[in-house]
């Protein structure tokens, strides 16, 4: 968790500043402020296309080698791109070369990203007990928005105490820059982790008995468990950039609601998330894994439609409910991932399966979401073709809870007795 938070803060750092820094300082001025946001918008989005790279080949060695070591490659990965950004230099200093290096970055940074949540989600998954996995394995999930936490709460202590000047032209850097530090921590944290036992033991099996693992083995005998977790994912993960990234250029452009608010607002909102993900992850474990993630995707279908004329309110109380709402109907479909895609995959391929299902989405999901919502908002003037984009893509994800196998309180050692008989089909009868 502790790993998790420190890589989700430089990746959400990157989606704030997206907004309200590189728009201006590293895309060239087209006369609108909505057009270097959306340049800036499709930097972001290369960390989304580098994440299932990152996730196949993190996946493939985590299958060999273990989950420990490749996180401890991740979040250096990740903490060096991250510096790195706060040194570059902006447009009016050297031209086209200042989003090439963001661009390039920006591929590490996500590259990293997306070899870090399979592995940090397995290690708490692997080691859970079977009843309490969805709970434990929510923990994780629940550093994401800790990480978003420390990120905008960062930005909005620059923000509030410099001056506008001064947070362009040398503040926003020094957020980048505290990365550093983070990075130490994380990593010192990381190196009193140990892999789970029945890693070890098929790690074993597979070396012994020359058995398959990787992305390929994972296609050729689970297709339809990484094809579901691509459709679960699709909402979850489009859901949560409309609510914490969207919403910043909605609240700037259309609301124009002062920066420092906007990230004090998403600063408690963020922490009330944090508070919300294990309690939907024990609730997961409660009611099972099925009912709670077709909860979160009919209600977040609703969303846009009442959360967007609740910011046009301008009232910080409205617009921090809508907020809130938006990341408790998230809460229902995030928090029980971790424990659904390590139950739908066996050991000796399940880094890859989950990294796949997770990150692959990632690249038309959560990437464009942002992009695809604030061209929507500039063609029409409105926040209700916004609201149907949502609707469609929770609609998608609905459809995939019902494929699921309920799987909750299920042992990952049945898992991999069935994978050795050949048939994950063995499961299903069990229940």
């Amino acid at each position: 968790m502790a790993g998790t938070v420190v890589e989700w803060y430089e990746f959400f750092l990157y989606a704030s500043a997206a907004t309200l820094v590189f728009g201006k300082m590293f895309f060239p001025n087209s006369g609108t402020e909505l057009d270097g946001i959306i340049a800036a918008f499709v930097t972001y989005a290369v960390g989304f296309v580098a994440r299932p790279i990152g996730g196949i080949v993190f996946g493939h060695f985590g299958d060999k080698f273990g989950r420990k070591q490749l996180l401890q490659l991740s979040i250096i990965l990740v903490g060096v791109a991250t510096f790195l950004m706060g040194c570059l230099p902006t447009f009016a200093q050297i031209g086209y070369w200042a989003p090439a290096l963001l661009v390039f970055l920006r591929f590490v940074q996500g590259f990293a990203v997306g070899g870090e949540w399979g592995g940090a989600v397995l290690l708490v998954a692997e080691h859970s007990p079977d009843r309490s996995r969805g709970f434990w394995s929510s923990w994780p999930q629940s550093a994401v928005p800790v990480g978003n936490l420390l990120a905008t709460g960062v930005l909005f202590t620059l923000s509030s105490t410099l001056s506008q000047e001064a947070f362009l032209g040398w503040g926003w850097r020094v957020a980048f820059w505290l990365s550093a530090v983070i990075v130490i921590i994380g990593y010192y944290i990381r190196t009193k982790v140990q892999d789970a036992p029945i890693f070890l033991e098929a790690r074993k099996e597979v070396t012994e008995e020359k058995k398959g693992y990787g992305v390929a083995e994972v296609f050729r005998r689970y297709p339809r468990g990484v094809f579901t977790a691509m459709g679960l994912r699709f909402a979850e993960n489009i859901l949560y950039y409309l609510v914490v990234t969207f919403s910043i250029t909605y609240l700037r452009i259309v609301v124009e609601t002062d920066t420092s608010r906007i990230l004090l607002l998403l600063l408690i909102a963020h922490f009330i998330h944090f508070l919300a993900i294990p309690l939907v992850g024990k609730m997961s474990d409660a009611f099972g894994r099925k009912p709670v993630y077709m909860a979160g995707a009919i209600m977040g279908g609703t969303w846009g439609f009442f959360a967007f004329p609740m910011m046009d309110t301008a009232n910080d109380l409205i617009i921090l409910a809508a907020i809130i709402v938006g990341l408790l109907f998230h809460a229902l479909m995030y928090a029980g991932q971790p424990s659904i895609m390590a139950e739908m995959f066996p050991t000796r391929m399940r880094y890859s399966g989950v990294s796949l299902g997770y990150q692959v989405t990632s690249i038309v999901a959560g990437s464009l979401a942002p992009i695809i919502a604030t061209a929507l908002l500039s063609n029409f003037g409105s926040s209700t073709p916004v609201a149907f984009y949502l609707l469609a893509a929770c609609v998608v994800t609905a459809v995939s809870v019902l494929f699921l196998k309920e799987t909750r309180g299920i042992s990952l050692h049945d898992v991999d007795a069935a994978d050795a008989q050949g048939t994950a089909d063995l499961l299903a009868n069990k229940k």
